[in-house]
């Protein structure tokens, strides 16, 4: 995963200049020389040569020679290849492997619980409600029905007011309930890690 890490800073760093992304604009039309370049870019040679070969590194452009000069062409599929990796679903959670995305569900934790693991108060904030929430969802489990009875004493672990995390539970589709004061059973769905450089749970 670090490798491919690497390659994406690479990727993005060959894009992060102006004139490159000018220079990838120019080639998209057709190959041309560094003098060309040059030319329609009004900048020096050897800048355009070194855009060239960061573009180079990353892969989105190739050489060659045509008499005493050297015609570069744009890698259009080296374009689509990164695009279609950047954004593929399976790559983009691998980017934080090693990190620690659970830190700031963590921090929400430890400053809204007691040393029981009790709610002290209601969080003001909904990210961070909903942080307690998927915690407490943590005791539910898929696929089993339970009755509003057996909810609140589940609840109640956490807080007295086991009306408002139950309605919550409901109201954020955490879990779901039958009408008519029926059965109550969690929902699977998929959540989003929280990742460093979020507020601080304490504010």
């Amino acid at each position: 995963m670090e490798n491919q890490v690497d390659e994406l800073v690479r990727f993005f760093k060959a894009l992060a200049e102006p004139n490159r992304l000018r220079i990838i604009g120019l080639l998209a039309q057709k190959p041309q020389s560094v003098e060309q370049l040059a030319s329609i870019l009004r900048v020096g040679e050897s800048t355009v040569s070194h855009h060239l070969s960061k573009l180079g590194e990353a892969g989105l452009v190739s050489a060659r020679a045509e008499g005493y000069y050297s015609i570069y062409a744009l890698h259009t599929g080296a374009l689509a290849g990164m695009a279609k990796k950047i954004l593929h679903e399976e790559t983009l959670p691998g980017l934080v492997l090693g990190m620690d995305v659970d830190s700031y569900d963590r921090k929400v934790l430890a400053t809204f619980s007691d040393a029981n693991g009790r709610i002290k108060a209601f969080p003001v904030q909904e990210k961070k409600f909903l942080v307690i929430l998927r915690h407490i969802l943590e005791e539910f489990e898929s696929g089993m029905k339970y009755s509003e009875k057996r909810v609140n004493q589940i609840l109640a672990r956490y807080s007295a007011d086991t009306a408002t995390l139950r309605r919550s539970m409901v109201e954020h589709g955490f879990m779901e309930r039958e009408g008519g004061g029926g059965n109550y059973w969690r929902v699977e769905k998929k959540t989003q890690p929280h990742i460093e450089g979020e507020p601080d749970p304490a504010r």
